[in-house]
């Protein structure tokens, strides 16, 4: 077999970055001294690691966060905000999807809520986890929409499916009866099957009133699906008369640079 026959048969089982290896191996005199175990092993490795990086690449842009710069590593403890380290340190390391819990991240507007829920999806991501952010008010749009377009059971399995799913700004708005129904069936398909991620200005004891309390025959359906042995992510003001914008801190203000 020729070397050019070897090439076109390794692009049609799309191995085109060993095939790349293979030709700078074949201008490279120096690996003519080198066992043939070993480049072979040069070419597998450099291919295995290409496919594992397009690979996080497609799982990050598939997840659509918010704010794909976000890290654990660059959480600010300084601003003075109440934040619990180990347990942030021990949630990056996705124990909590491997165990099909829940998080709730809490706080009021510009407490940094959102910033540390796609650093924890970054991390889900790094570690192969199918992941997905969508804010509350577009996911019911999403659904209401695909009713009408015969699309319902696809799009909610986009929504049900991902192994780790980011909700932001969780029931900032009262759902409506409709509305619930489908918040109902998201949670209902996904219980003990994933993990879902809850953004909210409202601590987690004041959303059965925002699911309209004892009026929703659905209320407690939802909150019983969810609140069962999840994390709990309360970010609070250590001095509130000095809060600073965690928009600010991250440079995630666009009118700060104007």
């Amino acid at each position: 077999m020729t070397n050019q026959s070897m090439i076109d048969k390794l692009i049609e089982m799309r191995l085109t970055t060993m095939v790349e290896a293979f030709r700078n191996q074949l201008n490279d005199s120096k690996m003519c001294d080198v066992p043939f175990e070993d480049r072979f092993g040069m070419m597998v490795d450099i291919e295995f690691c290409s496919r594992k990086n397009n690979r996080l690449k497609r799982l990050i842009r598939n997840a659509e966060l918010d704010q794909p710069e976000a890290h654990v590593c660059d959480i600010d403890y300084t601003s003075g905000r109440k934040l619990n380290r180990s347990l942030i340190q021990r949630l990056a390391t996705c124990e909590y999807i491997a165990e099909h819990r829940n998080l709730f991240i809490t706080g009021a507007t510009g407490s940094g809520k959102t910033y540390l829920a796609c650093a924890f999806g970054m991390e889900a991501c790094k570690q192969y986890y199918n992941t997905k952010y969508v804010r509350l008010s577009d996911l019911l749009i999403d659904l209401e929409m695909s009713r009408s377009d015969g699309n319902y059971k696809k799009v909610m399995a986009n929504y049900a499916n991902p192994v780790l799913l980011i909700i932001d700004e969780w029931l900032l708005l009262k759902p409506t009866e409709s509305e619930q129904k489908d918040i109902f069936e998201l949670l209902h398909r996904r219980r003990k099957k994933s993990s879902t991620v809850f953004c909210s200005q409202y601590q987690n004891d004041g959303w059965y009133d925002q699911l309209g309390g004892g009026a929703s025959p659905l209320a407690d359906a939802i909150l019983d699906r969810i609140v069962h042995d999840a994390y709990k992510i309360n970010i609070e003001s250590i001095d509130p008369t000095k809060d600073l914008s965690m928009r600010e801190v991250y440079g995630l203000d666009k009118s700060l640079s104007e």
